[in-house]
């Protein structure tokens, strides 16, 4: 796998979704920290500017087909020219977190979860076909967190999904970090 510092290649472009190479001083900062099993920076909570791992997911997936148009919060995924829906495991991005990826005019929301991205970073991205989830493929880009989500929202509603495994893990992680979350889940 390429470095953070070779963007030639490793961050993907399209002219569907050109999203810019990340900033010398982003690529700086990652090159630091240590790495999850991606190989991608670890971060803090206060770094709101990272390089993070990205997938793409649609409701027409066999494994989503189930839920519909839905998000894991019950309304509808987002695919506007403003607002665009996200999964990603709530205990590194709480639900309602709004971030922005650099070279893309959208606003993304934390709205979903799914069972492959309990325990990582990586942030899938809601795309309305499977044409468009396969031109987004994976790639790395640099993401700003605008507006962090709720912890005790994301705890509350995982707590009434214990049954499900990756929902039991979020859960769990999300009181390690924030202990006062675990009162507002419904155990």
């Amino acid at each position: 796998m390429r470095g953070l510092g070779e963007i030639g290649g490793f961050f993907a472009h399209s002219e569907s979704f050109p999203t810019a190479a990340p900033s010398e001083k982003t690529l700086a900062a990652a090159a630091s920290k240590p790495k999850d099993r991606h190989h991608m920076p670890v971060y803090a909570f206060a770094d709101r500017t990272r390089i993070i791992r990205t997938t793409a997911y649609t409701d027409s997936e066999s494994d989503h087909i189930v839920y519909g148009n839905s998000n894991a919060t019950g309304t509808p995924l987002r695919y506007t020219n403003r607002v665009r829906s996200a999964a990603a495991d709530w205990s590194f991005y709480p639900v309602g977190t709004v971030f922005r990826i650099s070279g893309l005019p959208f606003l993304y929301v934390v709205d979903d979860y799914g069972s492959a991205l309990a325990g990582n970073a990586t942030v899938d991205i809601y795309e309305p076909s499977k044409n468009l989830m396969n031109v987004w493929g994976s790639r790395q880009v640099e993401m700003t967190v605008v507006q962090w989500g709720s912890f005790n929202r994301s705890a509350e509603i995982l707590s009434r999904r214990t049954s499900y495994g990756h929902c039991r893990q979020m859960l769990s992680n999300i009181i390690r970090q924030k202990p006062d979350a675990g009162r507002v889940a419904k155990l």
